[in-house]
């Protein structure tokens, strides 16, 4: 199991930095490790999550913030 840090988690998944890091503040993202300042993501965490985001239509909520949002209302 491998630790790395933001940069390296954004260009593993393909995503900029800056969108996980808005995904590990507003949810939805993936799991992660806070040592001290440092933001750290295990591979394992991260092809778990990328697993999670299969869909089979495109009208499928995205992540678990949308179905929470619609069960709040």
């Amino acid at each position: 199991m491998k630790r790395i840090r933001v940069e390296e988690a954004a260009n593993y998944l393909g995503l900029s930095e800056s969108t996980l890091n808005k995904l590990r503040c507003y949810g939805g993202g993936p799991v992660y490790l806070k040592l001290g300042r440092s933001v750290f993501y295990r591979t394992t965490d991260l092809d778990m999550w990328i697993s999670e985001q299969e869909r089979s239509s495109t009208w499928a909520p995205a992540n678990k913030n949308v179905e929470a949002s619609k069960s709040a209302a």
